[in-house]
């Protein structure tokens, strides 16, 4: 592919870049408020994909499914998440991204509103589907913003805007919860359609402008080339794998999580239940300073060390039911290792191709969304068979699996 050349501009006539040419690293440095701006963003839009963890049991009551099978409509959503990253984010390479952008954040909006006023089962399908689709806009910002930023900064930024996005997951459950509790499960949805048309009225003045000369590719080659890519870069295949494991155990956690709380000897309220995604949200900030970690070099350290207290945070969990501290221990090192190796390898990834950073984006997330579509659907089933127990040691398993597969391929040459 030809060498890009790009001219950035500010609707608010701001310059934000000198120059996005890959031949010269001489820009300015990402302002600060425009990454907080990109991770608010990134947040509120992957929340839209979460909200329905805590509310499966009102969801399961309202529409008459069982428990068994309520993790479904998780699972829709993630399946089609994962089509949205193969189908959607790979755009990000050839077309305008703030168009884009723009473009997926608004028609989210509407699949909002369809989930808010659902009154089937297959309306509240479809919507979800929809949700989950166009909820890949998360990957084209964080691409976006990778390219934005200056190569010293590169790391630091996507972990800013990578934090955005599992707190965003994290905090989706304490707002379901809490507005839940209020206004009933529909106004979560409707909400959040409200505060997303906010973001893109936003991102109509800020949002920067790239223009880009890229050689002609067709639709059927721009997917093809995702999968080229996976042949060619070893350290994607790796990553990938890595992501599939980390998300799959985020998932069986916080995805049956509300079934033991919201039932005896707990018997927790929605708000009282989501509010450990507030817990959640420390072990995710603190991860941040990975991006900086693997800026230096020290991917491989991070990433052990990481799985290492993704093992040792089930050892906690598994004592839910006896002890809530003991839990909220567990909620903290799961979610410190999960977004400590998540944003290593982002950082170790991006830096593979500069010109097809959407579609490595596209690929490796397309990992994370078969393993956190696994995961929800393999840990409802689980605990209506064997209970929380059952859970946690589906959850170690997948933990002891994923230290194994690093021990194993730990010898694949970082990237700064």
């Amino acid at each position: 592919m030809k060498e890009v050349k790009e001219k950035v501009t500010f609707n608010t006539g701001i310059s934000l870049l000198r120059s996005l040419n890959s031949a010269s690293d001489h820009r300015s440095p990402m302002p600060h408020y425009v990454t907080i701006l990109f991770a608010v963003a990134c947040g509120m839009s992957v929340a839209n994909i979460y909200f329905a963890q805590p509310l499966l049991d009102q969801l399961s009551s309202e529409f008459g499914i069982n428990h068994a099978t309520i993790g479904i409509i998780i699972t829709i959503t993630q399946i089609f998440y994962g089509l949205g990253l193969l189908l959607l984010v790979p755009l990000g390479d050839l077309l305008n991204q703030r168009r884009l952008i723009i473009g997926q954040m608004s028609l989210s909006i509407i699949a909002l509103v369809i989930v808010g006023t659902s009154s089937t089962t297959t309306v509240l399908f479809a919507g979800m589907a929809l949700v989950g689709l166009l909820a890949v806009v998360t990957q084209t910002l964080v691409a976006f913003a990778a390219t934005m930023a200056v190569p010293a900064e590169r790391g630091r930024i996507v972990g800013i805007v990578t934090s955005g996005i599992v707190i965003g997951i994290l905090l989706a459950r304490s707002i379901a919860g809490v507005l839940t509790d209020l206004a009933g499960w529909r106004s979560v949805y409707l909400v959040s359609a409200m505060l997303l048309l906010v973001i893109v009225c936003m991102f109509l003045r800020v949002l920067p402008n790239v223009e880009r000369k890229v050689q002609s590719l067709s639709y059927s080659q721009l997917l093809k080339s995702v999968f080229m890519l996976f042949r060619q870069e070893r350290i994607l295949r790796i990553r990938s794998v890595l992501a599939l494991l980390i998300f799959a155990d985020f998932s069986i956690l916080w995805t049956s999580l509300v079934l033991p709380l919201s039932t005896q000897p707990l018997s927790l309220s929605h708000s009282a239940i989501g509010a450990f995604g507030l817990v959640g949200v420390a072990g995710a900030l603190a991860a941040a300073r990975a991006g900086r970690l693997a800026d230096q070099g020290h991917g491989q350290r991070t990433t052990g060390t990481a799985l290492i207290l993704l093992l040792i945070s089930w050892l906690f969990i598994s004592y839910t039911e006896h002890s809530l501290f003991a839990l909220v221990i567990g909620i903290v090192l799961l979610d410190l290792a999960v977004q400590a190796v998540h944003v290593t390898n982002q950082t170790m990834i991006l830096p593979l191709r500069t010109e097809a950073r959407s579609r490595l984006t596209a690929g490796y997330m397309v990992f994370y969304a078969i393993g956190s579509a696994s995961g929800s659907l393999a840990s409802t089933q689980i605990y209506a068979h064997f209970g929380w127990e059952g859970v946690c040691l589906l959850g170690a398993s997948v933990s002891a699996v994923a230290l194994l597969f690093w021990a194993m391929t730990s010898g694949a040459p970082a990237i700064k």
